[in-house]
């Protein structure tokens, strides 16, 4: 982990200024007296994105923050039950609420999760790929992991340690493919000629904050602040500043009667 303190004097997304906090708001949303910001540093879309959104969650409820870097999604989770961060950006995902609690999910990219195949591969759709004895590489504890747990019927996942060895199990043959986000596959796509992404997909992307367990008043105001911050525009700020139209969009209003965080 990297840890990187930033005192927030002005908020860097302008139009989500709300009322001052109550102090049990503060008290679970910041423990310590600083917002820690846990920031998955191998997803670059929540790379590029969380920092900005951690820092101005932090000005809105007048602490500094603290941003802290994780390369592995699976050592942040585990952090999540140690009380080593406050907020996190990460996806959606059922197996994850015994960990934490959500807000409303904040970025959305439907049919955003798929399979790259190694040159030479015949596999087109994911049926092609979901056959006895074909392995898809993930990254143990990531969402497409989960998610492609659940998915295939006849195909097996590969768990790997991180990105790179999950890249690598296809590209020695271990896997027949590697399950990750079609904007992380382009790029390591680019690096293996031959290589390409199946036409379809298994499942879309779906960002938001996460917070430890029983912490319900803190996540009901970060809730408030999405939902703010939706409406402001500042989260579509947020998207062009990253460089990430086209990729990922702002999630619709979420109501109160359907949000289902905690």
């Amino acid at each position: 982990m990297k840890f990187r303190t930033v005192v927030c004097a002005a908020a860097i997304m302008a139009g989500c200024a709300s009322t001052a906090p109550s102090p049990e708001v503060k008290s679970q949303l910041a423990p310590t007296g600083e917002l820690r910001v846990a920031v998955l540093t191998s997803n670059p879309i929540i790379h590029r994105t969380t920092p900005g959104l951690g820092r101005e969650l932090a000005a809105d409820a007048g602490v500094p923050a603290k941003l802290i870097d994780y390369g592995a999604v699976n050592k942040l989770m585990e952090d999540a039950a140690k009380g080593a961060w406050d907020v996190a950006v990460v996806a959606i995902d059922p197996e994850r609420r015994a960990l934490v609690d959500f807000a409303p999910a904040h970025l959305n990219s439907e049919g955003f999760l798929t399979v790259l195949v190694p040159p030479g591969s015949t596999a087109r759709r994911m049926a092609d790929i979901d056959q006895p004895g074909m392995r898809v590489a993930a990254v143990r504890g990531a969402a497409t992991q989960m998610v492609l747990s659940r998915t295939l019927k006849n195909a097996t996942v590969l768990a790997a340690e991180n990105e790179d060895a999950a890249f690598a199990s296809m590209k020695e043959g271990k896997a027949q493919g590697y399950a990750q986000n079609r904007f992380m596959l382009r790029a390591r796509a680019a690096t293996l000629p031959g290589a390409r992404l199946l036409e379809d997909s298994f499942a879309g992307l779906h960002l938001a904050f996460a917070l430890p367990k029983n912490r319900p008043a803190a996540a009901r105001y970060v809730a408030q602040f999405v939902e703010r911050s939706k409406a402001s525009g500042a989260l579509q700020r947020a998207v062009d500043a990253a460089g990430l139209q086209g990729e990922v969009s702002v999630a619709p209003p979420e109501q109160a009667s359907t949000y289902k965080g905690m």
